[in-house]
């Protein structure tokens, strides 16, 4: 890591403003385009998805060279220019991500050697990943989770059974990451998370979701009946498993539980992708301000939209900053000692929605007709105070953060 890196700055590099401008023009020229379709359709937009993977933007390389970026904010910086050209087609696009952050957050060296290219495939064959975590009795309270997984030592196979829900790619990626509990009286500290290969026996997709929002991304039910893998698919390895398992029956402490050790590495990237959408409104209502006019002027003129334009542009530029702070943080190896990954997703996913309903308002009633972007951008907008940690669980997380206190 050069030194650089280690002093927090607002001046990017040279490799990431290329990175930037690179995902901007594909968002502005091929995204864009699209988005309206692709969110009329409600399918996945396998014609983006695969020319991204022509140019590596959808790529195993793409992925990791911006996660390992020095400043830690190559991730943060792409993913708003995607989303800024649109959520659904973007979340199609960048949806393996959760799935092989998962992979890498725990995985041994050889299980991600072995199965994260497979989660990205080729520019020539194009596959998914997908994270499963949430079911239907389980969403915030992970410590619910019921999908159980159970260790068959004369076969050395898990045998995995349950069915989760609000997957993104679930059943249609190729290789799934699931969260399980191994030892359900242990709560969420008994859980860990399982590979699972493609045309595995038992696994299935059940229902595809039809979404208020974000409609470009398939989003639907796993189901997995008597679902047997072998052994060494277990993220992290058995051995180191069975350890922390036995460090928390002697009440040591451990290391954070499955689903919770990826959404923490991940909430200032879903902080950037609202920030995306939030940009994308502000930006549409601003140039719409300066073209049209009533009472026989530009309405910019008039200070209840200048005003409103400004506490757009203000919280769309907070919620950078959150992101960027955090982002650096995490990559410097820095804890969240104030929840401040929390801090950014939770400032970022509320401002989307603030400032797209704003856009409308703005826009009026052109604003809330679907022959204007803004309508969409809102719908999308929502999900993001939703997924991955609601917002009322980001306020516990801060909550509980800076009092030192068990808030419920």
């Amino acid at each position: 890591m050069s030194d650089a890196a280690k002093s927090f700055s607002l001046e990017l590099t040279e490799d990431l403003r290329e990175a930037q401008a690179w995902c901007r023009e594909f968002a502005r020229d091929v995204i864009r385009p699209a988005a309206e379709e692709w969110d009329e359709r409600e399918e996945t937009p396998w014609p983006i998805i695969q020319e991204a993977a022509k140019i590596g933007l959808y790529s195993l390389d793409f992925f990791a060279t911006q996660s390992l970026e020095d400043t830690g904010l190559g991730i943060p910086v792409t993913f708003e220019e995607l989303y800024w050209g649109d959520a659904g087609i973007a979340l199609a696009i960048t949806g393996t991500g959760l799935a092989a952050a998962s992979l890498a957050a725990t995985g041994t060296p050889e299980q991600i050697a072995e199965w994260a290219p497979q989660m990205f495939g080729t520019a020539d064959d194009v596959k998914l990943g997908a994270f499963c975590a949430s079911e239907p009795g389980a969403g915030s309270d992970v410590g619910s989770i019921r999908c159980r997984a159970v260790y068959d030592e004369a076969k050395d196979e898990w045998v995995l059974n349950g069915t989760k829900t609000w997957v993104t790619n679930g059943g249609i990626a190729n290789v799934h990451i699931v969260v399980a509990s191994v030892h359900p009286d242990l709560g969420s500290r008994g859980q860990a998370s399982f590979i699972i290969p493609p045309n595995t026996p038992g696994f299935s997709q059940g229902q595809k979701f039809k979404k208020h929002g974000i409609r470009a991304s398939h989003t639907a039910e796993v189901i997995l009946d008597n679902v047997r893998i072998p052994g060494n698919l277990l993220i992290g390895g058995k051995e180191r498993f069975d350890a922390r398992i036995a460090r928390v029956r002697e009440g040591k402490r451990a290391a954070g539980q499955a689903a919770m050790k990826t959404f923490e590495t991940t909430r200032p990237t879903v902080g950037a992708m609202a920030l995306g959408v939030a940009r994308a409104a502000y930006d549409y209502a601003l140039e719409y301000s300066r073209e049209r006019e009533q009472f026989g002027q530009k309405i910019g003129n008039f200070q209840a939209i200048a005003f409103k334009l400004a506490d757009m542009k203000m919280r769309v530029d907070a919620s950078r900053l959150l992101i960027w702070r955090a982002s650096w943080m995490a990559r410097q190896g820095k804890p969240f000692e104030n929840a401040e990954g929390s801090m950014a997703k939770l400032h970022a996913s509320e401002t989307a929605v603030r400032v797209t309903e704003e856009a409308i308002q703005i826009l009026g009633g052109n604003g809330y007709t679907r022959e204007y972007p803004v309508e969409r951008m809102h719908r999308d907008s929502k999900i993001f105070t939703i997924f991955e940690g609601t917002s009322e669980i980001q306020r516990l997380v801060i909550g509980r953060s800076v009092t030192g206190l068990p808030v419920r």
